[in-house]
């Protein structure tokens, strides 16, 4: 595995656990920082789901394997990640703080589709 891609898993698997932890752990201070939220139930799931999806890659990165699914699920939950955080950022669905989250995961996808060659 390049160090490079690993660091870069690193990074995005303690990213999404520690983005994710406060949605479980406190509602009163993740709603602070992103605004209210009314499926709360919701919250939980993506939260849980990002937590899962970290803990995976970063796996991988300890591990030094690198596989073609642990690729496509780097690239294809940041870009989902993105996605979502652009469109209802943009129409004002939801917070605009959801567009440095995009910032996050576009980063992730160049890095990743770079250093994963």
């Amino acid at each position: 595995m390049p160090p490079a891609l690993r660091i870069v898993w690193l990074v995005q698997s303690t990213y999404y656990i520690l983005t994710a932890a406060p949605a479980i752990v406190s509602r009163a201070f993740f709603e602070s920082m992103t605004g209210p939220k009314t499926d709360y139930w919701l919250v939980h799931m993506v939260a849980l789901l990002a937590i899962a999806i970290g803990i995976a890659i970063g796996i991988a990165a300890w591990r030094r394997s690198i596989t073609t699914e642990t690729i496509v699920l780097s690239i294809l939950a940041a870009a989902s990640f993105a996605t979502i955080d652009i469109v209802y950022a943009l129409s004002g669905t939801i917070s605009r703080i959801y567009l440095a989250d995009a910032g996050v995961e576009i980063i992730l996808i160049i890095a990743v589709a770079v250093f994963a060659r």
